[in-house]
């Protein structure tokens, strides 16, 4: 398959398609996140637990309005000082209508990206769910031939970013309006 650009890309996810793409971390197995039938396909794809939520990646703290998220000043703040960056934050999303997202779990963790090209792709295609690109289980895909080989015929398109060793984001959340790490990641949350 032919790569494309992350402009084509992008136009590709806002009509239902599901592709890989560099994050700003690692290869992602990507679909809208307002989608619920290509979310469905990522788990299938990826044989991903279906009681697992995925990350969804953004433009900015304000797409968070999109999911019904209204931070306070306090959770905004700290969210400024993540986000851009490779920092997933897991936040409150309980609405019946994003189960399809959080599954069951009433949070999602998003993440605002650092790298411009993926920023411009995002503010094109919206709000993305993006787990690393391989099948549960195995190590994340490095180049974009690794993950066409992992998922074949069953992706609609590659973008080509070269080689990715990076480290997953750092997981987190705010709790009484403070950091907890989950996952402790590329980077340390600023205190």
């Amino acid at each position: 398959m032919d790569p494309l650009s992350f402009s084509d890309a992008a136009t590709r996810i806002r009509e239902g398609s599901v592709g890989v793409i560099p994050t700003d971390t690692l290869y992602g197995l990507v679909a809208s996140a307002l989608d619920p039938a290509a979310v469905v396909r990522v788990y299938g794809i990826r044989a991903r637990e279906t009681d697992k939520p995925c990350i969804v990646l953004f433009s900015g703290i304000s797409d968070l309005g999109i999911f019904g998220i209204d931070p306070d000043n306090r959770t905004h703040e700290l969210l400024s000082r993540v986000w851009p960056g490779p920092v997933s934050v897991v936040l409150p999303c309980s609405g019946a209508e994003w189960e399809y997202l959080h599954r069951g779990t009433g949070t999602i963790a998003f993440r605002v990206p650092k790298d411009d090209a993926l920023h411009e792709f995002l503010v094109k295609a919206g709000p993305v769910i993006a787990p690393s690109a391989n099948r549960a289980g195995e190590k994340p895909a490095v180049t974009a031939a690794e993950a066409e080989a992992y998922f074949g015929d069953h992706i609609d398109f590659v973008v080509d970013g070269g080689i990715l060793g990076g480290v997953p984001s750092t997981v987190a959340r705010i709790e009484q309006g403070e950091w907890v790490v989950l996952r402790q990641g590329s980077v340390p949350i600023p205190s």
